[in-house]
C-alpha cells in the first residue's frame, strides 16, 4: 500500500513546536516581570535614551496600522499584501519588544499618579493590556508558524483570536504611553 504525502495544510502542528513557543513566550514574560519588579534601573540619573517610551508608542502605532491593513487585505483576498502587512506588524512589534526591554533595563517602571482621577481607568487599562500582551506573544508566534508552514486552515482559525488580541495590545500600548506622558 502506497503512503500518500499530506499537504502542509493537512498536517498537525508538532507539539514540540507549540511547547517551544509557549516556553519562549513564558521566558519573555518572566524577563519583563523581573525587569519591572526586581531589577534596579541602570540609568538612575535618567539621562540615557529618554525617548524610548515615545519610540515604543510610535512602534505600537505603526504595528496597529499594519495590523489593520493586513486585516483589510485578507478581507479583500489580497494574500500577498496581507502577508506583507502582517510581517510589517510583526517587525514593528519585535522592535518594540527589544526597545521595551531596553527601556525597563535603563529606567525601570514609570509611575502613574495614583491621586489622579484617571487612576481607576489607567490601572484597569494597564491590567488588561498586560494580560493580553502575555497571551498575545504565543498566539502571534503560533499563528505565524502556521502560516509559514502552509497550515492555512489552522492559521485562519487561530488568527480570528490572535488578531483582536494583538490589535488591542497595540492600541492600548499607545494609550498607556499617552496617559503616562501626560499624567504622572
Amino acid at each position: 500500500m502506497e503512503r500518500s504525502l499530506s499537504k502542509p495544510s493537512e498536517l498537525r502542528t508538532p507539539p514540540t513546536v507549540i511547547a517551544t513557543i509557549i516556553v519562549v513566550s513564558a521566558l519573555a514574560s518572566a524577563l519583563i516581570c523581573y525587569l519591572v519588579y526586581f531589577h534596579a534601573p541602570s540609568d538612575v540619573t535618567g539621562t540615557h535614551m529618554r525617548s524610548l517610551p515615545f519610540l515604543n508608542a510610535v512602534l505600537n502605532a505603526l504595528s496597529t496600522i499594519a495590523l489593520v491593513a493586513g486585516f483589510l487585505f485578507i478581507r479583500s483576498r489580497e494574500i500577498g499584501k496581507h502577508r506583507a502587512a502582517m510581517f510589517t506588524a510583526f517587525f514593528f512589534s519585535s522592535i518594540f519588544l527589544v526597545s521595551y526591554l531596553l527601556n525597563f533595563t535603563l529606567h525601570g517602571e514609570t509611575h502613574f499618579n495614583r491621586l489622579s482621577p484617571w487612576w481607576p481607568f489607567y490601572w484597569k487599562l494597564l491590567l488588561t493590556h498586560v494580560l493580553c500582551s502575555i497571551l498575545a506573544l504565543p498566539l502571534i508566534l503560533i499563528t505565524f508558524f502556521l502560516s509559514l508552514t502552509g497550515r492555512f486552515p489552522a492559521h485562519k482559525r487561530l488568527a480570528r483570536y490572535t488578531f483582536p488580541i494583538w490589535l488591542y495590545v497595540s492600541i492600548t500600548g499607545v494609550i498607556v504611553y499617552a496617559m503616562q506622558a501626560t499624567i504622572h
